[in-house]
C-alpha cells in the first residue's frame, strides 16, 4: 500500500499553508494498492519530535470506507469526512487536522494510513490513543508518508 500527497514529497518540507504559520489546512492525501479484504482505513498524523512525552498527534481519522482512496485538501474540521469516515480529536483538543507548529527546530510529521479488517466501534472525537488501541489486531497493511517542518525564524517587530 502506498500513501502520497500532492502537497509534499516523501521526506520533504511541508508547505507553510498546511501549518500554524499559514492557513492551517490539511494537505490532500491519496493511497493505492490496499488489500482486497479492507473494510475501513484509519489515518493518524504524529510528530514524535514534540517535547511532550509520546509526541504530538495532529490528525486522527477512522472508519474511512474501503471505497475511499483520498482525503481532499482542506478537509473541514468537522466530525464527518466528505465521502465517509470520522475525524477524531487531535492533541490541540480540536476535531480534524491541526497543522505543524513546532516550538523550535525541525520536526518530522508521520502520516500513517492503516488498512483494517473491521469498522471501529468508537465514539465521535476519539483520540489517537483510542484509535491506536482499537486497531490492534485488525491491521491488514499500513503505509507511511513523512514530511518535515520548521517555523520561520523571522519575527515581526
Amino acid at each position: 500500500m502506498q500513501l502520497t500527497s500532492s502537497a509534499f514529497q516523501p521526506g520533504g518540507n511541508i508547505p507553510k499553508q498546511f501549518t500554524c504559520e499559514g492557513s492551517d489546512i490539511s494537505p490532500e492525501v491519496t493511497w493505492n494498492d490496499a488489500p482486497s479484504r479492507v473494510k475501513t482505513f484509519a489515518l493518524i498524523v504524529h510528530d514524535p519530535d514534540a517535547p511532550r512525552a509520546g509526541g504530538f498527534y495532529h490528525w486522527v481519522a477512522y472508519n474511512i470506507p474501503a471505497t475511499v482512496a483520498r482525503i481532499s485538501e482542506n478537509a473541514l474540521k468537522e466530525p464527518e469526512l466528505p465521502g465517509g469516515g470520522t475525524q477524531g480529536r487531535n492533541d490541540f483538543g480540536n476535531i480534524g487536522y491541526g497543522g505543524p507548529c513546532p516550538p523550535s527546530g525541525s520536526h518530522r510529521y508521520f502520516f500513517r494510513l492503516y488498512a483494517l479488517d473491521t469498522e471501529l466501534k468508537l465514539n465521535q472525537g476519539a483520540t489517537a490513543k483510542e484509535v491506536s488501541k482499537a486497531i490492534e489486531g485488525h491491521i491488514l497493511a499500513q503505509a507511511e508518508l513523512m514530511g518535515k517542518y520548521q517555523k520561520s525564524s523571522h519575527r515581526a517587530a
